[in-house]
């Protein structure tokens, strides 16, 4: 992921065919590890290919992967499969009513508030 983020930065940057040593340069720039063999595996795979095209591509691939949110509508579905009969509907939660201000909990600190000056 790293060697297409590069490339994407280097394409973004106005480079419409980087090279490997662009992203090398790239990775180099922030500490991480250029694996030639893996750069150049890439860089052939998307060889004259325009990158909107490769990212439209790739979308289309991560919509069949299924994701955590189906999971739980079959966990919730197989207790009730009897039909008639089955558990009762659960209760909507209740919607806390918020209060606008400032202040910003932080997970790390939760007992303390942080606010900004206005």
């Amino acid at each position: 992921m790293k060697i297409v983020a590069a490339y994407l930065l280097a394409v973004l940057g106005g480079n419409p065919n980087p090279s490997a040593d662009d992203i090398r340069s790239i990775l180099e720039s922030v500490g991480a590890e250029a694996e030639d063999k893996r750069i150049n595996h890439f860089l052939a795979e998307v060889k004259g290919k325009d990158i909107t095209e490769v990212i439209a591509a790739g979308r289309e691939k991560f919509a069949s992967v299924p994701s955590g949110g189906s999971v739980a509508a079959i966990g919730v579905a197989a207790p009730g499969s009897g039909g008639a009969g089955g558990a009762p509907a659960a209760e909507e939660p209740k919607k806390e009513e918020k209060e606008e201000s400032d202040e910003v909990k932080l997970p790390v600190f939760p007992s303390r508030k942080f606010s900004f000056p206005t």
